[in-house]
Formats: C-alpha cells, structure tokens, sequence
C-alpha cells in the first residue's frame, strides 16, 4: 500500500489543474447528489412507501391480541304457527306474537392462539426489515447509477479539456505550416491533411459536448434536481478515494452491509416465521367469552310468551381443528422447501457478493499501475511530440512522423483520463458491492 500513498500526491497535482469551476456554475459533489437523490428520486420513492407499507402490517398483526366484539341488533315480523300429530293430523293453529326482536353482544379475547398471533406479528416484523433491505438495495443501485453517470461526465469534461488543448496546439502547427507554405517550404499536400486532423478533432469535441448535455440530464432526472441545472463534477473525488484496506476487509464489511445479503438472510428468517404460523394451526386456541343477549318474544314455550328474555355468560372457549392433524402436513412440507430454497439463496447471495468483491478489489490495485503506466506514456508521448514538432520546423520530419505523434499524444491524454476515472470507479463499486456506498 505504500505505492498507494505515493500515487495520492501525484494524482492531487494532476487533478489540481483540471478541476476549476465553470463559471456562472457550481461544483456538485457525489455526496450532494446522493442526497438529492434520497428526497426527490423519482425511482426511490416506490420502496420507500413499501416500506412504510410493510410498517403498517406490524400494527394490523398486533390487531390480533385485540379482543373481537361482536353487536347485533335485529327486528322480524313472525308468522302465525300450527301444531299437528306426529303423522301430521290434527292440524291446529297456533297464533305467534307477530313482533320480534333480538339483540346481543359477543366478546371474545384471544389468551393462546398456539402462538399464531405472535408469530403473525414476528413475521410483520421480519417482513418489515426485508422491505427496508429491499429500500436500501434500490438506493444503493440508484446511488450507483448516479455514480456511472457522475464519472462519465468528470471523464467527459476531461477529455473536452484534452481536445480543445489538442485543437489549439493542432491549429498553431497548422498556422506555422501555411506560413512556411507561403514561403515554399511545406507542401499543400501537408496542410490538407494536418486540417484533416484538426476537422476530426472539432467533430470529436461536438461528440464530447453532446455526450456531456445527455449524461447531464441523466443525472439531473435521476436524481430529482431541478430542470436546467447544470452539474459540474468535483475534481477532488480522486484524492478522497484512497482507501487501504486489504480484500479480507472488504468482504467482512460486506457480510455486515450488504443489501443483497441482508434481504436473503432476512428471506431465510421469514421462511422460518411461516414454518412456525404453520404448526400453530395444529395447536388448540383458547380465549375468554362473554356475551349479553335480548330476545323477545319468547318462542321455545307453546304456546309462546310474548316477553323479551334476556341472559349473559362468561366463560372459557377451546377450540381444536382436528382436520388440520392431516391437512397441514403438506404445507409444513412446503414451508420447509421454502426455508431449504431461502438458505441456499443466502448462500449463492454471499458467494456473488464475494466473487464480486474480489473481483473489484484487483481492479481497483489494477487501476493503480493503469494509472502509472499511463502518466508515464503522456511525459513520453508529449516529449516524441516536442522532438517530432522541432525536427518538422527543421525540414528532418515527414508530415507523417508529426501526425503520427499528435495522434499518439492525443490517445495517451485520452487513456490517463480513463485511468483516473477507473481508480475512482472501481473504488465506488467496492462501496457498492459491499453496501457502504
């Protein structure tokens, strides 16, 4: 990691000339924008809400251990009756009261459910947190999404600084060849085809501008700024990004944070709820009744009384379902493979994180020697340009020889800023994977 302190003050003075603000523009940095994103992403909003949603269903499971109150309040007209023999002779007729009406009041109160009642509010609970991994895991890809478009237009304004400085160095060569032309020491041929170069260069840079309007606007939409806003990327992120933290490190933090393998842990959790919501259907339910009840007139009496009869009890209820000693084998069954299909996700769930995670990390070491390797080919590249320019200017070089290193030039300038931005990027996907970003 030694190599890493060493390359921090070398990538702070790169980086230190390319990141002035533009004026009339402020600079965004990538935390800004994640905050941005958190209140007013359009795509984040939806998990946040299940969230919420998800938080509700714990208070409707507590519902459970609420008592059930049952009123009811009724009023009949009764039809006239008949008595006969139990051969049906000897019709005679009975007269009813024709009014009736009845009212009642059933209360009962849960006292052992076989623990359905707990394990419902448990399986809220657990479902609950299973939304909010599910909340994190959308914004974490969210705030990665801003990340990939956020490097893309650092890289993009970048290479706009490497063009325009190589179409101002492309047209001062130029300038000196038709002066040189005028004097009989160049040929027209030469000036055609340097023009060519410095016309490619002005199409690239139009290509570069539009690039840099499309990725402003993706990460303006994405994140829920306000139409128009123009985003500058800070310059500095590169000498923020240095960690030193070895792979080992990484891969604990991501069994600790990641989104991916919370939300699969939690899955197991809740498939082991359900197993026991299942088993609590073989258990006996018992709970406390009590209930008031008005009833008039009185019919049970022949011949009928026409009085209101009014009574009340208290007492104990057990009930037992029986078929469920045979039906609930096969959803106890069922539950079990859900659980078994759970686990086995949790550990493919951790096994990508961390093929992922070790992939990224030698990326990440990776980008480090890009980086040199590239630094180097730029003092190269710009030293063959420097020598090749002189020998031109001395009639020792072919127009071939000075398109040849302006090219040369320009494509190692082009790589060292990709070079930076992969040191940056693999860095933000570490974050990702492991759920720190």
């Amino acid at each position: 990691m030694n190599n890493l302190r060493l390359l921090t003050g070398l990538l702070s003075v790169i980086l230190s000339a390319g990141g002035m603000c533009v004026s009339g523009q402020s600079v965004v940095t990538l935390e800004e924008i994640f905050q941005t994103a958190e209140a007013n992403s359009a795509q984040l909003r939806p998990s946040l809400t299940a969230q919420a949603e998800a938080q509700r269903e714990i208070s409707v499971a507590k519902a459970g251990r609420l008592p059930d109150i049952n009123a009811s309040l009724a009023f009949s007209y009764i039809g006239d009756g008949f008595t006969t023999k139990r051969n049906f002779s000897d019709y005679e007729k009975a007269p009813i009261p024709h009014y009736g009406n009845s009212a009642a009041i059933n209360i009962s109160q849960p006292i052992y459910t076989g623990g359905a009642v707990s394990s419902a509010i448990e399986l809220a609970e657990l479902k609950s947190t299973a939304a909010r991994y599910a909340a994190d895991f959308k914004r974490d890809n969210i705030r990665f999404c801003l990340t990939g478009f956020y490097l893309d237009l650092y890289k993009c304004t970048n290479l706009r600084t490497v063009v325009e400085a190589n179409i101002k160095a492309a047209r001062k060569v130029l300038l000196e060849m038709k002066a040189r032309h005028e004097q009989g020491t160049a040929l027209q041929n030469d000036i055609t085809r340097y023009e060519l170069l410095v016309s490619n260069l002005e199409l690239q840079l139009i290509k570069l501008e539009n690039t840099i309007k499309i990725l402003n606007t993706n990460l303006v939409t994405t994140a829920g700024f306000p139409e128009g806003t123009v985003i500058v990327p800070d310059s500095t992120i590169l000498s923020r990004s240095l960690p030193s933290q070895n792979a080992a490190w990484w891969q604990n933090e991501a069994e600790i944070n990641s989104p991916a393998i919370s939300l699969a842990r939690s899955g197991v959790d809740i498939s082991r709820k359900a197993e026991a919501l299942v088993r609590s259907e073989r258990l006996p339910k018992i709970g406390l009744q009590a209930s008031w009840c008005l009833d008039g007139p009185i019919l049970v009496e022949v011949p009928p009384i026409d009085r209101n009869l009014s009574y009340w009890y208290v007492g104990i209820g057990i009930s037992y379902n029986i078929s469920s000693l045979y039906k609930s084998n096969k959803s106890l069954s069922k539950s079990k493979i859900a659980t078994l299909k759970a686990v086995e996700e949790l550990d493919a769930a951790r096994e990508n994180v961390s093929l992922a995670l070790n992939a990224d990390h030698v990326h990440y070491l990776e980008a480090y020697e890009e980086l040199k390797t590239q630094t180097k080919s730029v003092e190269l590249a710009e030293r063959n340009y420097n020598v090749t320019a002189t020998r031109y200017s001395a009639d020792m070089a072919l127009i071939t020889d000075m398109l040849d290193a302006a090219n040369s030039k320009l494509d190692a300038e082009q790589q060292l800023v990709n070079a930076r931005i992969n040191i940056i990027y693999y860095y933000y996907k570490l974050l990702f994977t492991s759920g720190k970003i």
